[in-house]
């Protein structure tokens, strides 16, 4: 666009008018005053030009972002930032995915830029922030029910409450009558089961948490949901981040682990089929995660300043929508100023990859098998990211 301008005020100055060469262009000439300033104009432009391009090739000056927390969207996020660094190489981001319940606590103590998590902030936490924040929804994930069990392939039927027993420790055997019910058309061993659970404050252990609390009232009666809970049975082994229970299913014979689905597609997991409340066996996929989000996301929903706690895409109404479905968030200041270091190069630069996120980014979802924001979820977002600020100025988005 520069460029273009530049040309239409050298047409606009044209040289011929400047330097006549026959007699009878000697009146157009212009005077000495307007070509200095039509030079001077087109210096600008030209020094323009040159900055923009310094500012947007490999050599401008390095821009750091670093952010933390949930596993869950970890897939999503590492794929946004290599797309995103391919087309802005000076801008460098470092997400480490090391839980939700981390996450939060480096975002509350104001060691990174943003934050993101499974589990939306409660009024505990909000409590001691020390700015507005916004939450931000990035994509939707299903949690699956993946497991390790020799002979038997992928497509297991259990119900919630079959899943909640398992995990309670009170249906212990793969041959047990409660599954074996569910499953007339396969042979199950006779063995013990193997739970595997997050052993770290996590997002995933919540929406899983909540799920079983949805459907069984023991659990919720007994041991609830929340990004950590204590786990009953005596068969029970815990691992750090979905990635480490997939490892731990996937080396542990009988056993069966809460992953995002991501993950399980990626390790060619076998994963179940669970009940949902139309009475249908859904298996875990990007077709079954759209379907309950157009089901549990299309009403009203909160603003990026307000509570997430009660969203929820957890059992929503549909034949084909799984039931273990979440949005995961990201968390940002909405006055960017609070965290220290902060210039106005970086608040631009979270605002410009938080915009590229809930929009071009949402490209990237599907491929692994994340469902893409509804309009209505961008909507909210858009609010959000034009609504933060750096001491007190908006920022711009792109």
């Amino acid at each position: 666009m520069l460029y273009l301008y530049s040309v239409c005020i050298i047409k606009r100055f044209n040289i011929n008018n400047v330097f006549s060469i026959n007699g009878k262009r000697g009146k157009n000439k212009l005077k000495t005053s307007t070509l200095v300033i039509a030079i001077v104009a087109i210096a600008v432009i030209i020094g323009a030009i040159a900055a923009y391009t310094y500012l947007s090739s490999p050599g401008a000056p390095t821009i750091g972002l670093t952010g933390a927390g949930a596993t869950f969207p970890k897939p999503f996020l590492d794929a946004t930032i290599r797309e995103y660094y391919s087309d802005k190489p000076h801008v460098q981001i470092n997400y480490q995915g090391i839980g939700s319940g981390a996450g939060i606590n480096a975002f509350l103590t104001k060691t990174v830029d943003f934050a993101a998590t499974d589990a939306p902030l409660n009024s505990n936490q909000t409590a001691y922030l020390p700015a507005a924040t916004l939450h931000i929804p990035e994509t939707i994930g299903a949690v699956t029910l993946a497991y390790n069990v020799p002979g038997v392939p992928t497509g297991l039927k259990l119900t919630g409450d079959v899943i909640a027993q398992i995990y309670l420790g009170t249906i212990t055997n793969w041959s047990d009558p409660a599954i074996v019910a569910l499953n007339s058309d396969t042979t199950l061993p006779d063995h013990a089961i193997r739970s595997v659970h997050r052993s770290d404050s996590s997002g995933t252990t919540n929406v899983f948490t909540s799920f079983l609390s949805s459907v069984s009232s023991t659990w919720h009666n007994d041991v609830g949901a929340g990004t950590s809970v204590q786990w009953p049975g005596s068969n029970a082994v815990g691992a750090s981040g979905n990635a480490n229970v997939a490892q731990t299913v996937i080396q542990t014979e009988y056993s069966i682990g809460y992953v995002e689905l991501a993950y399980a597609l990626e390790n060619n997991m076998a994963v179940a089929a669970v009940n949902n409340p139309a009475g249908n066996f859904v298996m875990p996929s990007l077709a079954s995660t759209t379907a309950a989000v157009q089901q549990g996301a299309s009403g009203g929903l909160p603003a990026g300043t307000d509570s997430w706690v009660s969203m929820s895409l957890l059992n929503t109404e549909g034949f084909d929508s799984y039931p273990i479905v979440s949005f995961t968030y990201m968390l940002v200041y909405q006055e960017l100023n609070v965290i220290p270091g902060m210039s106005q190069e970086k608040a631009e630069a979270i605002v410009q990859y938080l915009w590229y996120i809930i929009h071009d980014g949402q490209q990237l979802a599907p491929n692994l098998q994340y469902a893409a924001l509804p309009q209505n979820v961008i909507d909210i977002n858009e609010a959000s990211i034009r609504s933060i600020t750096f001491n007190g100025q908006t920022l711009p988005v792109r």
